[in-house]
């Protein structure tokens, strides 16, 4: 599992760390059943402390995408597809909304940026729903 830490970045490690499980799973990257490696192992990897992957692995578990078993270790969860949708409905919503403030700042218009999003949606083989 590659899992790319950044010092740089503002965010915190376990949070870095969680993102991208996650982004592995609703990818389909995982898939239920897998094993994820032990805390002990990913902190050994990734050169950080147990508690920052204890961390990330209890947050995990608690937004529903892991699940974890004393002595056997942490696998990846049956995605609730309501849970799926949700998550995906926020990332797009993130980046319509950087669009959007692109867009307001380059002075197009609402309805140019309607034009250029269903220009993109249809030539990405997505359907007219």
């Amino acid at each position: 599992m590659d899992i790319l830490i950044s010092n740089a970045s503002g965010e915190p490690i376990y949070t870095q760390i969680t993102n991208q499980i996650k982004k592995m799973i609703l990818d389909g990257t995982l898939k239920e059943g897998d094993a994820l490696p032990s805390m002990r192992n990913l902190a050994m990897q990734l050169r950080i402390s147990v508690i920052t992957t204890k961390r990330a692995y209890e947050e995990l578990e608690r937004d529903g995408f892991i699940e974890s078993y004393t002595g056997k270790g942490s696998f990846v969860r049956a995605q609730n597809k309501e849970l799926f949708r949700e998550e995906q409905l926020k990332e797009i919503e993130s980046l319509l909304s950087q669009a959007a403030e692109k867009a307001s700042r380059c002075g197009i218009s609402i309805s140019e940026l309607a034009e250029i999003l269903v220009l993109v949606y249809e030539g990405e083989g997505g359907n007219n729903e």
